[in-house]
Order: C-alpha cells, then sequence, then structure tokens
C-alpha cells in the first residue's frame, strides 16, 4: 500500500478571508517579515534571478495572480508530471507564492519574487483514494525526479517520507548538489525528510521572534535554521477563493528556500556547500556556532548580511559545512571539479575546521544565553537576535522530550 506523506502546516485559527482580488497590502500587511527582513533593500542586489526552486507539496495553482508567469509547468519531469498544477489544498501554491510570487493582485509576496517555481504534485493526506492516487506520485519519486533537473533548490513543506526509498531519495539529490530544505514538523515529533542527513531542517518563529511552540516540539535537535511560521496568510483551501491566517514550519521552509534562491541568483557560481555556509553565518544566534541550540538549530536566517557585502566569502566549495552532522561528503563531491578549492588556503582550512567541529544533530546541546557558552534547557532562555536593522528577541521555553535518534549520524 503505498503510504501518503503529511503536509506540514496548520491552519491556525482562521481570521477574516482575505479576497484575492483584495489591495495588495492587505495580505501582504500580514506578511509581518517583510519589513523587517529589509525586502527592499535586498532587492537591490538579488530576487532571485535565475534560481529555479521545485515545490513538492499539494500542487502548484499556476494561475494565481500572484504566481502568473512564475511557474515553469512544463519543466517538471514526465513521470512526475500527473496534475502537477491541481492543487487540492492551497497548501503547495501558498509555499510556491511564499518563495516566488510577485504579490499581484492582492497574493502573497514571495522573498524571491525573480525565482521560478517547478511545481510537484505528491501523495499527501487529504487526496482521495482511486484512480488519482495511484496516478499521483509519492515524495520520494518526485524528490528523485527533481534531483535530475536543473532546480538548484527543493523545498518540501512536507513530512512523511519515511521509507527507505525516501532516504535513498534524499541522498541521491544531495549527491547532484541540490539543497534540500524541509519542515522539522508541527505534531511533536521530527519529521521525514527533515530529520535526514543532507536536509537543511526548517523550525518557525513568530513575529516576536519566539520561537512557535509546535515546531519547538518538533524540531528536537533536527532544526538547522529558524525563518518566520507563525500568522502568515495562506490560501484557506483547494478552491482559492481567499487566504486565512496559518502557523506552521511549512512557512518556514518556503522562506528559508526563498532566502537560499536570493542568495544563490546573486552568486551562481557557488556550489550547496557555499550557500548553505552563507545560509548558517549569518544567521541570528547568541550562542557558539559549533554548539547549535536543540530549537533553533544555527539561529533565524538573515540573507541581507550576504546581500550587503559584494566581497562576502561563503568559504571553500567543496567543503560541507555540515559534515559531521550529515555524516558523509556527498555534498562536498557534488562540488563542481573544475572549482576545487585549495586544501591549503586559509579559508578552505578554516571550514574544515568548522565542519569537524559540527555536533552531531540531535544532541543535548541546548541553547545559550546571551555571552554564554554554558548549555541550558530551561524555560527562560533568550536568544538575541538581529532581524534586519532591528534588535529583537527569540524565546525558546521548555525542556524538550528525550531525542529520538542521534542528530542526523546514522
Amino acid at each position: 500500500m503505498r503510504a501518503v506523506s503529511a503536509i506540514v502546516g496548520t491552519l491556525a485559527a482562521v481570521s477574516v478571508g482575505l479576497a484575492p482580488n483584495a489591495a495588495a497590502a492587505d495580505a501582504q500587511s500580514k506578511q509581518w517579515y517583510l519589513g523587517p527582513m529589509q525586502v527592499e533593500q535586498m532587492w537591490k542586489v538579488s530576487r532571485g534571478e535565475g534560481v529555479k526552486v521545485a515545490v513538492i507539496d499539494s500542487g502548484v495553482n499556476a494561475n494565481t495572480p500572484s504566481l502568473k508567469g512564475q511557474v515553469l509547468v512544463d519543466e517538471v519531469p514526465e513521470a512526475v508530471s500527473f496534475r502537477a498544477t491541481d492543487d487540492y489544498s492551497g497548501h503547495g501554491t501558498t509555499m510556491a507564492e511564499l518563495i516566488a510570487g510577485t504579490g499581484a493582485g492582492g497574493g502573497l509576496q514571495g522573498l524571491a519574487p525573480g525565482a521560478k517555481i517547478v511545481p510537484y504534485r505528491v501523495q499527501l493526506e487529504g487526496l482521495k483514494d482511486g484512480a488519482e492516487k495511484e496516478k499521483t506520485p509519492l515524495s520520494w519519486e518526485a524528490l528523485k525526479a527533481a534531483a535530475d533537473t536543473d532546480a538548484k533548490i527543493i523545498n518540501m513543506s512536507i513530512g512523511g517520507m519515511t521509507s527507505e526509498e525516501g532516504e535513498a531519495a534524499v541522498k541521491y539529490a544531495a549527491s547532484k548538489g541540490k539543497l534540500l530544505v524541509a519542515a522539522v514538523g508541527n505534531d511533536g515529533h521530527p519529521d521525514m525528510p527533515a530529520a535526514y542527513p543532507y536536509v537543511v531542517g526548517a523550525a518557525a518563529a513568530d513575529s516576536t521572534l519566539t520561537i512557535a511552540k509546535f515546531s519547538e516540539e518538533s524540531s528536537q535537535g533536527f532544526a538547522d535554521l529558524v525563518a518566520p511560521g507563525v500568522a502568515i496568510p495562506r490560501w484557506c483551501d483547494g478552491t482559492f477563493r481567499a487566504y486565512c491566517d496559518a502557523s506552521g514550519t511549512s512557512h518556514s521552509t518556503a522562506l528559508i528556500s526563498a532566502a537560499a534562491a536570493l542568495i544563490w541568483s546573486a552568486h551562481p557560481d557557488w556550489t550547496v556547500n557555499q550557500v548553505t555556509r552563507a545560509l548558517i553565518d549569518t544567521a541570528g544566534r547568541s550562542w557558539p556556532k559549533d554548539k547549535p541550540s536543540k530549537y533553533a538549530g544555527y539561529g533565524f536566517i538573515r540573507p541581507r548580511l550576504v546581500l550587503e557585502n559584494p566581497n562576502y566569502d561563503a568559504g571553500a566549495p567543496n567543503v560541507d559545512p555540515l559534515a559531521k552532522v550529515n555524516g558523509g561528503d556527498l555534498l562536498a563531491k557534488s562540488a563542481d571539479k573544475d572549482e576545487k578549492a585549495d586544501k591549503t588556503s586559509p579559508s578552505a582550512s578554516a571550514s574544515a575546521s568548522a565542519a569537524s567541529q559540527a555536533p552531531e544533530k540531535g544532541s543535548t546541546g541546548g541553547t545559550s544565553a546571551a555571552g554564554s557558552s554554558a548549555e541550558s534547557a530551561d524555560d527562560s532562555n533568550t536568544l538575541w537576535i538581529a532581524l534586519g536593522a532591528a534588535a529583537a528577541v527569540i524565546v525558546i521555553g521548555g525542556a524538550g522530550a528525550a531525542v529520538l535518534r542521534t542528530r542526523r549520524a546514522r
């Protein structure tokens, strides 16, 4: 029997629906992170042009006002293309808009509106049984197919890829140099594929930069980066008549993918290792980088810090910044052989050293108070994060449950 993956995003207490033909400011005013992240400043450098993002989800409606011209339907591999633009829940379309939406017609404004979306419709909760389900690919099948395309980033705001085929598909995509981003989950336990090696796990925070309780309970050491994920509009359902307020690590996954698209567009010759390293090194955090938080990983994404520095050094292209966490060297091998870094150079040595010191994901290293390297797991952990130009606070409360596995060491 074919397994059905889960959509990782909860429809929160629904507010008044936002009509798709309403003024653009209606929906976008609820995208509270656009201002603090200084999107207008970032867009002067990069809008994500030239970067394709594969969205493996419930399908992507290419005809919403915000996505017209943004979805590359013809680039979906034929074997997994069944009804790729028929979104039966509105979830996949929301993720696509958060990544690359233009904001037209009252739609969501994407963080990387110059990027393009390649849609993949897979078996998720809500898909009816029958012939349609049988024709719809499984998530791992879509992932493996996407790995053979020129999409640089693969967004998976989903969970449930728990089979051997799923893990093999992740490794295959990683070997192709793709940046894999997935939601850590919302239901109290870490989700696959976020918990697999070579996948960047996305945690969620609200407008006060407080880690969402559902994200905290699910991350359990599998979160790598934090992004906005609370009280953000999404399509209410597959009728595409209105937006509703929603929360979930799905949203944060899409925004991390979009941040990566902005960076990769500005630096098209970078490898996945360099893009990942840039995201990690510039993330807002108060704890040492070699002791990532159990709930927030390496911190809150700040792509602006990469884009505003034309001379930003992302380190060696063929050194995986998460080598020890990932437990292998697939990402190192995926780097362009023609651009191998001089291993004796200071930047390569520093990158290799940082990778060798990275803790295993799922370890009990907790978040630290500002200025302290001591581990902590109490209810009062406070993380000072600079989001955009303003300083804000991320609060992480509650000691997590026992970790299910050593952090990505398999």
